[in-house]
């Protein structure tokens, strides 16, 4: 991404450069004229019946536009996308097309208080003010727009007090006597969020409070219902105290609530899953991967950062529910040319943000969305999974390039996606063994609205580089049973560093583990009572995606990767397909050169 006013910088660097400090000194105020209200609460609070991100959120966002160089987005320089006007042609184009599909937020990004030079503007408290330019009207005139549409307003932050807004410490804060920008920052002026364009706030003086309390009285009172508040720690890139911003997060959560506005506070970027139950605690969303567009000639590109969220996301799935959600950022998918993708792969975009249970919005422009980019995001079918009470999928199969990812709905059917992510077409399968059943199933392709009739025992289709299926599949035959084998049993054979170790969220209390540089766990009377492939189902714990061989009887081994599980205390599971004999057999999972997650156990069912 490129500086507002230096030089390139490297392609994925963040969307945080746009707040770098590019003017010294004293807080800018904005001229009288554009001066805004700052009553605490602005129009009514709504009633405290409609939760907050009882599901993900649906809406559009101003950054992806405003950070591409596309021909004719950014006409003024760099960014400078980002105008009142525009804002207000996104809204209105969201309400004309995309809202009684569920399409309600229209989120303002990063640039709303500076001016095309990246200059910031704050009032006399060292809060951001609109730039006059960019906004003549003011940013409570924008939101007061947006309503009238029926529609949400969303705005941006970044964590800590921004360096120009420090005024030499003399700057006072709104409604906290004797309080100046002095008395809410550390002493030695630390910095902080991803990208350093802040004082770290010291929370153990009073002050830092009331100065987050009354930056959410302003947002509050000009009438938004979104915060974005990016940068945030531990993640974006950063870590160590200086760059943990949990504190600030908690400040916000407790502001927001003070307003009586209710208010979805989003974090935001790369956060870091180790501080998941904070991020869950004190935020209704919250980003778990870097920027997803590409800073180039188009919105976003396959190969950027789209194909990254298929490793990332499944660390996170459990964390996602009502009341917070995983965001994997914009769905740009609706602008043909301008969004960088093929066809294939605008569908598997919108097939996993789908499936995560992602926030569904768009970056694209609103205003030329081409046939299939509407039809992609108005299939009221995959609305529905992302929407409904559906849980989040996850891979049910390795993190290899072939995928299928799935969930378990509560109605009994299941949400089937299947991926192929080579750069070349291919056929994926989902086995019903790897979702826990046998027999036949009722198949529902949901991007084309047809019912397939029903399926035994599994369903192929052949895919196109990148692309995707989408099924509901519901069971008409039986659940399968299994045998279960523990890693640690003493009837398995152990190799080179590998060795037992307590488990406390294994099966049976225990696990094997430093699976490394050749170290091995063969399973060696696993029986079964005919020959055939079987869905192993692999138990394991992997804080990281971590690959293994897997081979039966010692024959040819097939290398599989496992996504994470998140943390070194969680289990998951994959099927592996495995080729036995009848009678008994070895199954070996086998590091390689490399590292291998630890195992649980295996599961192995007992018809082929």
């Amino acid at each position: 991404m490129r500086s507002p006013s230096y030089s390139v910088m490297p392609a994925r660097a963040l969307r945080a450069v746009v707040v770098l400090a590019l003017t010294a000194g004293v807080a800018t105020a904005v001229p009288a004229a554009h001066a805004e209200t700052t009553g605490p609460t602005g129009t009514p609070a709504r009633t405290a019946a409609a939760a907050l991100a009882a599901k993900p959120f649906m809406g559009w966002s101003s950054w992806s536009m405003q950070s591409s160089k596309y021909p004719g987005l950014n006409p003024d320089g760099d960014y400078s996308y980002l105008t009142e006007a525009n804002v207000l042609k996104q809204t209105d184009a969201l309400a004309a097309k995309l809202k009684n599909f569920g399409y309600e937020y229209v989120n303002i990004d990063a640039g709303w208080w500076r001016d095309k030079t990246w200059k910031p503007g704050f009032d006399r408290y060292a809060r951001q003010q609109a730039d006059p330019v960019r906004f003549p009207s003011g940013m409570k005139a924008v939101a007061d727009h947006i309503h009238a549409k029926g529609l949400k307003a969303g705005i941006y932050l970044p964590a800590g007090l921004e360096k120009e807004a420090y005024g030499g410490g003399k700057v006072p804060v709104l409604g906290a006597d004797g309080c100046t920008t002095a008395d809410i920052v550390y002493g030695d002026l630390r910095t902080t969020n991803g990208w350093d364009s802040s004082y770290k706030l010291d929370f153990s003086r009073p002050c830092a409070q009331k100065y987050i309390d009354s930056q959410a009285q302003l947002i509050a009172g000009w009438g938004y219902d979104f915060l974005k508040l990016d940068g945030v720690g531990p993640g974006s890139g950063k870590s160590g105290d200086q760059y943990d911003n949990v504190a600030d997060v908690a400040a916000w959560h407790r502001a927001i609530a003070a307003t009586g506005r209710p208010v979805h506070l989003e974090v935001s970027w790369s956060l870091d899953i180790g501080h998941a139950a904070d991020w869950k605690k004190y935020s209704n969303g919250w980003r778990i991967d870097t920027d997803v567009e590409c800073y180039c000639n188009t919105l976003v590109s396959w190969e950027n950062s789209v194909d990254d969220r298929w490793d990332d996301a499944p660390a996170w799935t459990r964390h996602a529910g009502p009341g917070g959600w995983n965001d994997l950022d914009s769905l740009d998918v609706g602008n043909g040319d301008m969004d960088g993708l093929t066809k294939a792969e605008r569908q598997s975009y919108t097939t996993l943000w789908a499936i995560a249970k992602s926030p569904l919005y768009t970056g694209d422009d609103l205003t030329r969305l081409d046939s299939y980019g509407l039809s992609l995001l108005t299939n009221r079918e995959v609305i529905a999974v992302n929407q409904g009470d559906t849980p989040p999928a996850r891979p049910v199969t390795p993190s290899d390039a072939q995928q299928v990812w799935a969930a378990k709905n509560p109605d009994g059917t299941y949400t089937v996606a299947l991926f192929n992510l080579a750069d070349a077409p291919a056929a994926v399968t989902a086995s019903w063994a790897s979702l826990g059943f046998t027999g036949k199933a009722a198949v529902r392709d949901l991007w084309n609205h047809e019912n397939l009739g029903n399926h035994d025992n599994k369903v192929t289709q052949a895919l196109p580089a990148h692309g995707s299926r989408l099924f509901t599949v519901t069971p008409r035959g039986g659940a399968l049973t299994w045998t279960g084998y523990e890693a640690e049993s003493a009837a398995n054979t152990l190799a080179g560093n590998a060795s037992v170790a307590d488990c406390s969220a294994c099966s049976d209390g225990h696990k094997v583990g430093n699976l490394y540089l050749g170290g091995k766990l063969t399973f060696n009377k696993v029986v079964v009572d005919k020959a055939g492939t079987y869905q192993v189902k692999v138990a394991y714990i992997s804080g990281d995606a971590r690959s293994a061989d897997v081979l039966a009887n010692g024959g040819g081994a097939t290398r599989h990767t496992f996504p994470s599980t998140g943390d070194w205390g969680t289990t998951g599971t994959v099927s592996v397909p495995v080729t036995l004999k009848a009678g008994t057999n070895t199954i070996t999972i086998d590091s390689g050169s490399g590292y291998a997650p630890d195992i649980d156990r295996i599961d192995v069912p007992k018809s082929s």
